[in-house]
């Protein structure tokens, strides 16, 4: 897996897809992001004050929140997301002439795919569990968690097809075809394969800006893009995308979480199945390391050039998340 700096090594596919356009790419969806945003947030406003005398409300905030867990509110807050990010990477594309299949590979080896639904096996239902640890962590600050319900519209009988729709099949083609597709592509020819599986997991868990679950987005993101990288497709980590998204919709219609977002099974149970997770997930990781294919070599620069014209998202995403962090909607 070695990976040194080295000019004369670089292949790139295209003129456009270099660090610079990376860090353009994350910064214009943080922008578009922000811009809906504030958006959503003034239509949402108006729609509370004008309900507050019909649902008896004294107080705004209690008519924003009675919208906020409405279905209809849940479902346009998912569908926003692959409309900024197809609009983000329409524009890069357009912008820096990239062709769709160079940021959309799908040729592998069968075996990619087996490796994809090892790894979210062991990402699911061992790594998982670090995002209580994290609850409990911010809750020493001060941090108060939403509900893991309230993440979820209606789920009862034909309700979940609209729902897996939304939740599961959307997130894993729009969010996989940007940072497994455009971005990682994009770095992967400015900075090389290994450090681009570190700068797309922190620009993915950094984009969903969820406090309790930095840690294991980060961990998904590397481990969606070591994939991407080995297999030289997409399609693999938008499997495990799908596979991650579409259990914990099938959990929550099930009512098999409890009110922290834990899964319910005895103590027994769970030992059992974070043991073997883990161990999926170590030889999922295992296997991709000793896999034989070639990692790019990185551009001298490349990371101090993505990090210099990504820092716009950076800097948006950090304030997002400290104000979550300390309990600003």
């Amino acid at each position: 897996m070695e990976n040194n700096c080295n000019n004369s090594d670089m292949q790139t596919v295209s003129a456009g897809l270099n660090s610079k356009t990376g860090g353009i790419s994350f910064s214009v969806l943080v922008i578009i992001y922000c811009l809906f945003t504030v958006a959503v947030s003034a239509v949402t406003a108006i729609i509370a004050n004008s309900i507050m005398s019909k649902y008896g409300y004294t107080e705004l905030d209690d008519a924003l929140k009675h919208v906020q867990r409405s279905d209809a509110f849940i479902y346009i807050s998912y569908l926003l997301t692959p409309i900024m990010l197809s609009l983000c990477v329409l524009f890069t594309a357009k912008r820096n002439k990239i062709g769709f299949k160079q940021i959309f590979p799908v040729k592998c080896k069968p075996k990619y795919y087996l490796i994809a639904v090892i790894f979210i096996f062991g990402l699911l239902f061992s790594l998982s569990n670090i995002n209580g640890l994290m609850v409990k962590f911010f809750q020493l600050f001060g941090y108060q968690p939403k509900e893991s319900s309230s993440y979820f519209p209606e789920l009862t009988g034909g309700l979940i097809v609209p729902a897996f729709m939304v939740i599961a099949i959307l997130p894993a083609f729009f969010e996989e075809l940007m940072f497994r597709g455009l971005l990682l592509n994009c770095c992967q020819n400015g900075m090389g394969s290994i450090r681009t599986i570190f700068v797309t997991g922190f620009c993915f868990s950094l984009f969903h800006a969820s406090p309790e679950q930095t840690v294991y987005q980060f961990i998904a993101g590397c481990a969606f893009a070591f994939l991407a990288v080995r297999s030289g497709s997409i399609l693999p980590s938008m499997l495990m995308h799908f596979i991650n998204n579409a259990l914990l919709v099938i959990f929550n219609a099930c009512n098999l979480f409890d009110e922290t977002g834990n899964l319910i099974m005895s103590d027994t149970a769970f030992i059992i199945l974070t043991v073997f997770s883990a161990l999926s997930f170590v030889g999922a990781t295992v296997w991709l390391i000793l896999d034989k294919t070639p990692l790019k070599k990185c551009e001298k620069g490349g990371v101090k050039v993505f990090f210099l014209y990504a820092s716009v998202a950076i800097g948006a995403l950090g304030l997002i998340w400290m104000l979550l962090l300390f309990g600003v909607n």
